[in-house]
């Protein structure tokens, strides 16, 4: 066997193939660098301009797309790549794949639309598709929502779209709502009396508009009292639950009872 014929056929391609090899390899990892530089510039002035987050965020989604699509043609040109015949080829892929993936492009549809309607951006605390918390990221696909539990909901946007979004960041105050029941046999005047202290007594229910204490209904079993209390945004929650607690804490020590559903039962005795 002819070892040299195939090692200088090795040296041939080598030379050949092996500078271009290396140049592709040194563009797209230049290219790459430079591609995180630049969104990373952009990004930066578009945050300095007080531009709003969300659009910031998802701008920089597309703007690195966009330079990472010129270094990889970058790199196939470099390769002998006839990149015009590589876009035609991207271009027939992309449909194909556009249609195997239209609920994908769909996704991509509404964050369009989230971005140009706003109805949320990002810091604002939503409910949507059954969930409640913090807007953290809007990208091209989903939209990335905390809770109160630290958890990390992912939410397709064409899911978000499509059905009914509650923004409880769009407005500086919240109005808290109960509702108390009490016995037949309590003091219904002592009661609303009552209700009427505890809100006045909390610092952190507003004054204006004035906090609401009414008798909504005589139940089955109870007679039910609406409480209605406007609060800053930052403040709904601990007002929600601190008034379930000293409602309940403070009808005990009055003595006044909090009835709950229940059945009596008669038999009758047959000799």
């Amino acid at each position: 066997m002819d070892i040299s014929k195939y090692t200088d056929l090795a040296v041939m391609y080598a030379s050949e193939y092996g500078i271009k090899i290396i140049a592709a390899i040194i563009i797209f990892i230049v290219g790459k660098w430079v591609a995180n530089k630049l969104t990373f510039f952009i990004k930066s002035m578009m945050t300095k301009a007080h531009i709003d987050k969300t659009l910031v965020e998802f701008s920089e989604s597309i703007i690195y797309f966009s330079f990472m699509l010129m270094v990889v043609i970058a790199s196939l040109n470099q390769l002998g790549v006839n990149t015009t015949s590589f876009v035609a080829v991207f271009g027939a892929a992309t449909l194909a794949i556009g249609l195997a993936l239209q609920g994908s492009f769909s996704n991509i549809g509404a964050a369009v639309l989230i971005i140009l309607f706003r109805p949320f951006k990002v810091g604002d605390v939503i409910e949507t598709g059954g969930v409640t918390g913090e807007v953290t990221d809007i990208d091209l696909f989903s939209t990335i929502i905390t809770p109160v539990d630290k958890r990390t909901v992912i939410i397709p946007n064409s899911s978000i779209i499509g059905g009914n979004i509650t923004n409880f960041s769009n407005r500086t105050q919240r109005r808290v709502d109960h509702t108390f029941g009490i016995g037949y046999d309590d003091d219904l005047k002592l009661a609303k009396e009552t209700l009427i202290e505890i809100l006045a007594a909390d610092d952190r229910i507003l004054k204006e508009p004035e906090p609401f204490v009414a008798v909504s209904e005589l139940a089955d079993s109870s007679v039910n009292f609406v409480t209605r209390a406007w609060v800053k945004s930052d403040d709904y929650w601990g007002v929600h639950f601190d008034l379930l607690e000293k409602v309940k804490l403070t009808f005990d020590e009055r003595g006044i009872s909090m009835p709950y559903p229940q059945m009596d039962v008669h038999t009758d005795k047959q000799n």
